[in-house]
């Protein structure tokens, strides 16, 4: 199975752990545990810390599958945004903790926010880069991180060079 949840898959998810199947939760597990355990590990920079995000996660899910809404985007997507939402508190805790616990020698409450700002925003675009389609993603990971431009993207793909263009405007 992919990443990408169809709606229908969603809906029926949904429904199998809100009767309280918990070969359901199992299956969700398998499908986005990594994605939960990346992200929060992205935001909280602790492995530790991330497993025990990566199981509130989950165990919200269980206890509140009727606050999914399919309407409002995929299931692949809420379990992001719990995880996000999840894992920023967690850090501003430990954060405000951190703080309190060092006196007058603490970072200012703006650069805290900053670090925090910061987290989030990597996690996030950790998610949208990893929620890509495969072609897109490979022509992206080529043209950044190894510096191709689209032609040598195009030969290293296989594909046109207008086809490689398209996927890098994408």
């Amino acid at each position: 199975m992919g990443n990408d949840a169809p709606p229908r898959w969603d809906r029926r998810m949904q429904q199998r752990l809100a009767r309280g199947e918990a070969a359901a939760l199992g299956e969700l597990y398998d499908r986005f545990a990594s994605l939960v355990h990346s992200l929060a590990h992205r935001v909280l920079d602790d492995e530790d810390a991330a497993d025990r995000i990566t199981r509130e996660v989950f165990g919200y899910i269980w206890e509140h599958p009727d606050s999914y809404d399919p309407k409002q985007g995929s299931l692949r997507s809420w379990v992001a945004a719990l995880t996000r939402h999840q894992a920023v508190q967690r850090l501003r805790q430990t954060e405000a903790d951190s703080a309190r616990d060092s006196g007058p020698d603490a970072p200012a409450p703006a650069e805290m926010e900053r670090k925090i700002r910061e987290a989030s925003t990597a996690a996030r675009a950790d998610y949208i880069v990893t929620s890509m389609p495969a072609p897109l993603r490979a022509a992206l990971e080529l043209a950044y991180f190894q510096r191709r431009d689209y032609r040598q993207t195009a030969a290293d793909l296989g594909v046109t060079e207008d086809e490689a263009r398209r996927r890098l405007r994408l």
